[in-house]
């Protein structure tokens, strides 16, 4: 899934571009990768727990191998305050993680991501709760209108005159729903943290991500199959390590507005991948909803 932190320290060089384009390349790249991340989940066949730890094993691995090719360990050396906050970000995205992989198993990739992308109007909610933000008419607007989005993109309007849904897919939407409340809870706290910088944020997190889950499959088995481990790994250097560092690069070149947007790559890719490898679409309103969902967060990003 897409971060909310920033890097402070360009990665790539693409001379033939503008910063502005090579920020949007470089996210966009972000969001695409970050799309296949669900058939990861779903082919590897782990239980959530065990998905997590090897995601936060691998993910580790390769941001550490990352910072040392780039002479940025210190960086992972935090004030203790700064210390607290990643370790309290990384219990949040363990559980934001564990609670959108279940989801997956349950509802479909598609309707898991788009209903995890509603986690801007949590943030804007905490942020006028907690931190005391102004929010504007039409922001509230487009809260309301996100809303109505979310609804017709979970399959609402139509399950309303057809069959009920089954006990297990709305365990799914609400595993979801409590994953993005965890994760606007890390944009909250990283956004207000000093002195730890996006890589040590992410580092920290799958320390702390190990350290919680390790007990699964110590106690629960390893995986038994070779294509299980793959999978695993793909998670954790591909979909944490290099999808992470394309979007802190491409959003160290970008303006607020422009990031919003383009963090909306991510779920459009998800949805296109869960069709094009699992022949899962969604239905013409569920779609209607997500566009909608989109375009109303995305304005609400906005100061009014």
């Amino acid at each position: 899934m897409s971060s909310p932190l920033h890097t402070r320290t360009a990665i790539f060089a693409l001379p033939a571009a503008s910063p502005a384009g090579q920020g949007a390349l470089l996210m966009t790249a972000g969001g695409l990768l970050l799309g296949t991340l669900g058939v990861f989940v779903e082919e590897a066949g782990q239980h959530p727990l065990m998905a997590v730890c090897f995601r936060c094993a691998f993910g580790g691995l390769a941001l550490l191998a990352w910072a040392a090719a780039t002479g940025r360990l210190r960086e992972l050396r935090l004030p203790p305050k700064a210390l607290a906050a990643a370790l309290a970000c990384g219990v949040l995205m363990v559980a934001n993680w564990a609670l959108f992989f279940a989801a997956i198993e349950r509802t479909s990739i598609g309707v898991a991501t788009v209903v995890f992308h509603v986690q801007p109007l949590w943030v804007m909610g905490f942020g006028a709760w907690w931190l005391r933000e102004r929010i504007g008419a039409r922001r509230w607007l487009a809260a309301g209108v996100a809303l109505l989005g979310l609804a017709l993109a979970t399959g609402l309007a139509e399950h309303a005159q057809g069959e009920p849904w089954s006990t297990r897919y709305l365990a799914g939407l609400a595993m979801c729903l409590g994953g993005s409340l965890s994760y606007a809870a890390v944009t909250l706290i990283a956004k207000r943290v000093q002195g730890a910088s996006s890589l040590a944020l992410a580092a920290w997190q799958c320390a702390v991500g190990v350290v919680l889950t390790a007990w699964w499959p110590l106690t629960q088995g390893w995986p038994a199959q070779p294509a299980a481990w793959a999978w695993l790994a793909g998670l954790g250097v591909i979909h944490t390590g290099l999808a992470y560092v394309l979007l802190y690069a491409g959003m160290a070149r970008l303006p607020t507005a422009r990031i919003a947007l383009l963090q909306f790559v991510y779920p459009f890719a998800a949805v296109g991948v869960d069709w094009l490898v699992y022949g899962r679409s969604l239905s013409a309103l569920q779609s209607a909803g997500m566009l909608l969902m989109g375009a109303a967060l995305w304005s609400a990003r906005g100061k009014t």
